[in-house]
């Protein structure tokens, strides 16, 4: 069935009528001669009273576009919902945070980075590296004043960083990492990243080594981090880990009524037991 759009307000079985004001519960409209045009119909009516009937003149203009005009409205107002269908590849801009420690020595901050995924042939996309968080080392170049163009890093793991999370006051730890393992570079580049506990035991000393013999050189930064500046390093991984991993994107992708919650594997079904 066609909606009809009427242009005046007050309407009468139906259609608009132009003067309504000598029409009341007693009196109804008859159509009496339809005339129709491409885009609206004109229709003559007559009212009855009960004792005379009085001529009214009622247009009814139709919603209906044609194909050309519903092509112009769509290309004049495009519509969102469709823009973001067609175009699942545009995603929101890209957001950089950090949390930089500044000591007498070196400076240190910490940024996480988000994890990538894989587009699969039925549309869906699978993790295909976990994200993780960057270590950048920067030694002073004097008072407040920090040499960026020196800095070393070191990514941490999602793993490294549960060992991070685990580290009690008085508990230390060691990481390796070659950049070119597995390549014909391997064994020239060696980071050892040591987290050992501070004296008074109110905090933990960062000390990065790196020796590079594609360059021949080696330098070692460290910084000391008070319990409070690693009370906020371990907050801020507990909450970016989740991410690290790209549960987010499952949890925000899994709807009540999606197809896939039903086809589950034999191991998943031992909880239906």
């Amino acid at each position: 069935m066609q909606n009809l759009n009427l242009p005046l307000i007050q309407k009468v079985g139906g259609f608009t009528v132009e003067n309504l004001s000598n029409v009341s519960c007693f009196r109804f409209a008859i159509p009496t001669a339809v005339r129709f045009s491409k885009r609206k119909f004109a229709i003559s009516s007559s009212i009855w009273d009960g004792k005379s009937s009085r001529n009214i003149n009622v247009s009814v203009r139709s919603q209906y576009l044609t194909p050309e005009e519903q092509q112009y409205q769509q290309q004049k107002f495009p519509s969102h919902s469709s823009n973001f269908h067609s175009q699942p590849e545009k995603m929101p801009p890209r957001v950089y945070v950090g949390y930089t420690i500044y000591k007498g020595k070196a400076a240190l901050t910490v940024e996480p980075r988000p994890p990538e995924f894989t587009p699969l042939d039925s549309g869906a996309f699978k993790l295909s590296k976990e994200g993780f968080v960057m270590l950048q080392f920067a030694p002073a170049s004097g008072v407040r004043q920090y040499d960026w163009s020196r800095k070393q890093v070191f990514s941490l793991s999602v793993t490294e960083i549960g060992n991070v999370l685990s580290l009690g006051a008085r508990d230390s730890f060691e990481f390796f990492h070659d950049p070119y393992k597995g390549k014909s570079d391997e064994g020239k580049v060696r980071k050892v990243l040591k987290v050992e506990p501070l004296p008074d035991g109110h905090g933990h000393f960062f000390n990065l080594s790196v020796q590079n013999k594609l360059i021949n050189s080696d330098e070692s930064i460290y910084i000391p981090i008070t319990k409070a500046e690693f009370a906020v390093l371990v907050s801020s991984f507990n909450f970016i880990v989740p991410y690290l991993l790209g549960w987010h994107t499952f949890a925000s992708s899994t709807k009540p009524e999606d197809p896939t919650r039903t086809n589950r594997s034999g191991a998943e079904l031992e909880w239906n037991r």
